[in-house]
């Protein structure tokens, strides 16, 4: 949306506390546990070397997936890969790339794309937290490069592979902090040079984007057998915001972390999510844990997902 009061305008009489109350409420439900088998199929983890990631890969280990991982540090990924094949006896390869460089998310949907084998699970977990606003060597603002655009990139790649199998699942480690953009995404400033930055508000962007990405996405995978789902991961400990300053870092370590939960619940989600049977066929669903959960207006506007779609393309180096 282009202008913040014609978004005020058609968005605040659609909102309801009622989306808020369920938001609440849904914070004391634990995930719901599967133990389906998951062996010898596979699983694509982006920023799987700590958190919410480094406990995934374990837990799609623990029943049997091939891993593949793709992380920016090296060192950590061959010692995490070396982990999962000693501790679980399954394949497990990565890859290397920083998201903030629109030529490594290029690459690496590309190098997906053309990979023999099936895709079952492509969990997109890599991002950041930044209180300060920082600028790509692309010129892109970063929360949005690397939390947005980056797994954009990589879905629009693989949208043939992916639809060409009789089965795949999509899942955006999302967070409730989209809700930090109250008026949805600013179409004609995404890199944050008109107004003034704002963390929260960057991050709520940038989250707000790939739901409303989400939307055009399923579109195209209607009766292919792909489904693409959202998750807040829970309120757990996780080193997002380590490149911020020594005041912001001591609030999480002393503040945030103190009140969070073991990234484990996390991956107790998104093993459900990428496993049970009990979501065959559910796609374009924003999940608190598993929980399924409504969105606010600007998450599920339609005319805005489309306008934010041809920028992606635009942004992205797609067309």
């Amino acid at each position: 949306m282009d202008n913040t009061r014609e978004a005020m305008r058609k968005y605040w009489g659609r909102y309801r506390w009622s989306n808020v109350l369920e938001m609440f409420l849904n914070t004391f439900v634990p995930p719901i546990r599967c133990t389906d088998d998951f062996h010898g199929r596979s699983v694509v983890i982006t920023g799987a070397t700590s958190g919410i990631g480094y406990a995934t890969a374990r837990k799609y280990a623990a029943y049997g997936a091939d891993i593949l991982t793709i992380n920016r540090n090296e060192q950590k990924s061959i010692a995490l890969c070396e982990e999962l094949r000693r501790e679980f006896g399954v394949r497990c390869e990565y890859k290397i790339a920083d998201f903030s460089r629109l030529a490594d998310s290029h690459r690496v949907g590309r190098e997906l794309a053309e990979m023999p084998g099936r895709i079952d699970a492509l969990i997109h977990n890599a991002g950041l937290y930044l209180n300060r606003r920082q600028v790509t060597a692309d010129g892109l603002e970063t929360t949005f490069a690397v939390n947005y655009l980056s797994s954009f990139i990589v879905n629009y790649y693989l949208r043939e592979k992916l639809s060409a199998q009789d089965h795949a699942r999509i899942i955006m480690v999302n967070s409730e902090g989209y809700r930090f953009a109250i008026w949805g995404p600013r179409l004609d400033d995404l890199d944050w040079h008109k107004r003034r930055y704002n963390g929260l508000q960057a991050y709520g962007a940038a989250k707000i984007c790939q739901l409303l990405a989400m939307m055009q996405f399923t579109g195209y995978f209607r009766n292919s057998g792909v489904t693409m789902n959202a998750i807040h991961p829970g309120s757990v400990r996780t080193e997002t915001g380590k490149e911020n300053d020594r005041v912001y870092k001591w609030y999480k370590r002393n503040i945030i972390d103190t009140v969070s939960q073991s990234p484990d619940i996390s991956a107790e989600a998104l093993f459900y999510l990428g496993v049970s049977s009990e979501l065959d066929g559910v796609t374009n669903t924003f999940f608190h844990l598993t929980r399924k959960e409504s969105l606010t207006p600007p998450a599920v506007d339609e005319d805005v997902a489309r306008k934010l779609w041809q920028v992606s393309l635009e942004l992205g180096g797609l067309v």
